[in-house]
């Protein structure tokens, strides 16, 4: 299930609908063009809370999923403590293929 939701954060991004990194991620979600949110479980603590409150004053979606170092290589990139999907068809492909719950 992990392999697929990597290939789909890899798709998202060819099909430039994804954005990565706090300052980005951050941005999206108060322009509201996010859809969902992800944050790597290995992230600090206060990047959690921080997307968290983010998150729950916009409503959008967030997921806890992977590494930071396993986000930053579905992505061909660095390390990522957070991605967004700008996709509302890769946002609920990628929730189905997680165990998010609303």
């Amino acid at each position: 299930m992990d392999k697929k939701v990597y290939s789909l954060l890899g798709l998202c991004k060819r099909a430039s609908m994804l954005s990565s990194g706090e300052f980005m991620t951050e941005k999206a979600v108060k322009n509201k063009t996010a859809k969902l949110v992800i944050v790597a479980a290995d992230s600090s603590k206060n990047t959690k809370k921080l997307f968290n409150n983010i998150c729950f004053t916009h409503k959008v979606k967030l997921i806890e999923f992977g590494t930071k170092e396993e986000l930053g290589r579905a992505i061909g990139k660095d390390i990522r403590a957070s991605i967004c999907i700008l996709d509302e068809g890769f946002a609920k492909a990628i929730e189905e293929n997680t165990n998010f719950k609303t």
